[in-house]
């Protein structure tokens, strides 16, 4: 099979640059082989161009083979040969007569250090590209990500950051919509980020940071886009890879990528397994202005244990040589206990008058379930290009909780004893295509979206009634909400090349239809009421919107350019963030839904600047984003006190007036040596916020910043050190103040049995000190918090390839990297 595909790839080859006589009865022979100069392994797929001196349109040439070897026939005449290879230098022999076969022997070509990341090298390194409208980070053996996942990966992207809970910001901003594989999926979850805390990130082929997004996107996130691409290896033959790993505290699995591609098909799948546990602990330490303690000390402790199965498999038939349909399908079975104690002392005058204990065990079951089908079509090799989407996704999460309090000081006693149930179930159904016309330099897209979401959540919780022992249904909670967003969106841009300039502009019109409504004994009148806001809870909202990109690129050199970039973004409610019924993770603390909340807007500008020398590259940019409306998280006083006399504080979302936004950030990739190789990378941003709730005025000004810094070092015996830092500075609110995270994970590898498989050691969290403390302060009380999520995890993880060697992988990489709908400019990569 493989002779087979390498004879059809070679006449194709041949067919395409031949333009030979007919009248040639001896043609002459060019043979040779072409080797790595460093490791002397042959280079399959380098390429022999051969030019005619006297008529330079006439070019022949082709492709080596398994062995690096290559064979050419061509007429007697004077040509000019050249070798080339992604990322190594050329090799050119000109003005050459050719009147006899020539052998031109061993060719060693050596890697070029400019050109080093522009090509990811999926076996050794993380590299970025920069296109038009995002920046692609080639996930590549990143050694701290060893039995980590996807969560995990992307806490080691410039610009991205993933805090102590899981929520994922970009450039500092939480509003940043998640796709994978350019889509909307379960696999990301909906509207929440916890599923990529269960997926492998041995799953990524690369991820893609679009903070200047092009009209083929979503225009939901105004903090931009990531997109996660998910392996799927274009290799001709079956390989693929098994890593098995375990850590302490208590985490093991097993995650398996497969691959079989023959000329007609190609099916690819992974599988995985974790058992994971993430003890967690939090302190708050309140005081109150009123109510029936002046003080509250909170001790928690958190065990989570999560075991999960994820499935994804999927098929590529080709159709013709040009178009092909995709079948796949993607599952996760989940099945998580997490039980919190809470210790809590309440103080008056500086002694503690009553100390209870709360514990709360809670189970969820999950059952996600994705199918897809995408339909390709390469009317040409220029480019000209039809795709098309359907995809439908079902998530059910079935929630049981007990939550017991009992008070220990004064006296023994049940405070309370409740039962929650919570069953929710979210579709989505996805329709799209997009057509790419190339004219010359230029191209012309369109394309057209349609995404349906639905999600009900049906809350029930029961109350122990101690005079009577019975539990009883507390009505004025217990709901079904359903809540519907439906997003229509059709779009069109156009690219083109300009000597040095470089242009991408387009336009999106989308339709945002959201609707709510709620099933539930309590009075709405009275929900009204306990919101303190007169809103609709039953509401039915459309929004029609344009939001036009351009991004500009001036091309100094090869080497060096400059870009500009301008959106216009939304940011839609979750149905978190609507549903008006309060949550209970905390007697004291409730988070309580806006149906009032309206999308928020933004325009983003972004300046950006690339310098590549040859053993360093520089990317930076500076931006600036005002967004209207923004949501802003509030805590206010309810009013009401829980039965023992404490203060209930409320969470709730609202639309705040405007948000401005100002940044700058950079990134450094060195290669002093071959043995070293340095990353790092800054980003520092200013935000204000004005606007006014329920009389208070929530306005602030803040300004933080983040930095990481990476080192890889080989050591003797290709002994493989990786050391990743992180700092997120000190920020703040109008209520709250948050100080600065510091985190260091650390990691060393061992290629073993023929460079076939790996062995690795890493350590996440180094110091134990990803912990995420605050204070916040209002009229009515003051809280003093630590959180921390996970502790520092040691993990051992063994990864073996099967028929896939160390350097087949980094050269399938060089093949296979890239997008297939980027618009690129020349010189462009990094």
């Amino acid at each position: 099979m493989r002779k087979l595909f390498l004879t059809i790839l070679s006449l194709t080859t041949l067919a395409t640059f031949a333009q030979r006589p007919t009248t040639q009865t001896k043609p002459i022979k060019i043979t040779g082989t072409v080797v790595d100069k460093d490791s002397g392994q042959p280079l399959e797929f380098a390429t022999l161009v051969v030019q005619s001196v006297d008529d330079p349109s006439k070019v022949d040439g082709g492709i080596t083979d398994f062995d690096g070897k290559f064979t050419v026939n061509v007429p007697a005449g004077n040509y000019n040969l050249k070798v080339e290879y992604i990322s190594y230098k050329s090799f050119t022999l000109n003005n050459q007569n050719l009147t006899s076969d020539k052998d031109l022997g061993k060719i060693a070509l050596t890697l070029d250090a400019t050109q080093l990341e522009a090509v990811e090298v999926v076996g050794e390194r993380t590299t970025v590209e920069v296109r038009l409208d995002k920046k692609i980070y080639n996930v590549g053996k990143d050694l701290t990500n060893s039995g980590a996942t996807i969560s995990d990966a992307l806490n080691n992207i410039p610009s991205v950051d993933v805090d102590v809970e899981g929520a994922i910001s970009l450039r500092g901003n939480e509003n940043v919509r998640i796709l994978i594989n350019g889509k909307p999926s379960a696999l990301a979850g909906f509207g929440s980020t916890d599923a990529l805390r269960q997926l492998p990130a041995d799953a990524i082929e690369k991820v893609e940071v679009i903070t200047s997004p092009s009209a083929r996107y979503d225009a939901e996130g105004t903090a931009g886009i990531l997109n996660i691409v998910l392996k799927k290896e274009k290799v001709l033959g079956f390989n693929g890879s098994v890593n098995a790993f375990v850590g302490d505290p208590a985490n093991a699995g097993v995650t398996f990528n497969g691959n079989l591609r023959t000329k007609k098909f190609n099916l690819f799948t992974t599988l995985g397994y974790r058992y994971r546990d993430a003890p967690g602990n939090a302190i708050f330490d309140n005081t109150y202005t009123s109510g029936s303690f002046d003080r509250v000390f909170e001790d928690r402790t958190y065990n989570r244990l999560d075991k999960n199965l994820n499935a994804n498999l999927g098929i590529e038939y080709f159709l013709t040589e040009n178009s092909s349909i995709t079948a796949a399908g993607f599952y996760r079975q989940s099945d998580e206990n997490d039980l919190t104690e809470n210790s809590n002392q309440r103080f008056n005058d500086g002694s503690v008058t009553s100390e209870t204990f709360r514990e709360e065990d809670q189970n969820e079951d999950g059952d996600t379930y994705q199918v897809s089908l995408n339909y390709v079509n390469n009317f040409n090799d220029d480019g000209h290009k039809l795709t098309a989407d359907f995809q439908y996704s079902k998530n059910n999460q079935i929630q049981t909780s007990v939550i017991e309090e009992n008070q220990n000081i004064p006296t023994n006693e049940l405070i309370a004893l409740e039962n929650v149930f919570e069953d929710e179930e979210e579709r989505e159904y996805l329709i799209q295509a997009d057509y790419v016309l190339p004219m010359g330099e230029a191209q012309f897209e369109a394309g057209f979206r349609s995404t349906l979401e639905q999600s009900i959540t049906d809350y029930q919780l029961d109350s122990l009634d101690q005079a009577s022992g019975n539990f009883v249904t507390n009505e004025n909670l217990t709901n079904k909400f359903t809540y519907d967003e439906n997003v229509h969106a059709a779009y069109v841009q156009y690219g083109n090349k300009y000597g040095k300039f470089s242009v991408l502009a387009g336009l999106r019109l989308e339709n945002t239809i959201l609707k709510g409504k709620v099933e539930s004994e309590f009075d709405p009148e009275a929900l009204q009421e306990e919101l303190g806001i007169d809103v609709d809870v039953n509401f039915d909202k459309d929004y029609l919107g344009l939001f036009p990109t351009v991004n500009l690129v001036y091309e100094i050199s090869e080497t060096e350019n400059f870009s500009i970039g301008y959106n216009r973004r939304i940011n839609r409610p979750r149905g978190w963030f609507i549903n008006p019924f309060p949550s209970r993770s905390s007697r004291t603390n409730i988070f309580q839904g806006n149906p009032d909340l309206d999308p928020a807007y933004s325009n983003a500008f972004d300046i950006g600047y690339l310098k590549r020398w040859k053993k360093l590259t520089l990317t930076s940019s500076v931006y600036y984003q005002k967004e209207t409306n923004s949501f802003e998280r509030v805590q206010e006083e309810t009013g009401q006190t829980t039965t023992d006399g404490i203060e209930i504080v409320r969470s709730i979302p609202i639309n705040l007036s405007t948000q401005n936004r100002y940044g700058a950030e950079a990134s450094v990739l060195y290669n002093p040596t071959k043995w070293l190789r340095l990353t790092s990378s800054f980003n520092y941003f200013k935000f204000s916020t004005e606007g006014f709730f329920n009389g208070v005025d929530y306005g602030t000004d803040n300004s933080s910043y983040f930095a990481r810094l990476g080192s890889k070092i080989t050591l003797p015996a290709d002994i493989n050190w990786q050391t990743n830092a992180f700092y997120f500075g000190p920020r703040a609110n109008a209520q709250t103040e948050t100080k600065g995270i510091t985190s260091i994970n650390l990691a060393f590898s061992k290629d073993i049995f023929k460079d076939n498989a790996t062995v690795s050691l890493n350590v996440s969290d180094l110091l134990n000190s990803r912990r995420r403390k605050s204070f916040t302060e209002t009229e009515f009380f003051t809280s003093r918090s630590e959180f921390q999520w996970r502790q520092r995890q040691v993990t051992l993880s063994f990864l073996y390839r099967f028929n896939q060697s160390k350097n087949d992988r980094q050269r399938n990489g060089n093949r296979n990297g890239g997008g297939d709908d980027d618009y690129e400019f020349e010189g462009g990569q990094s």
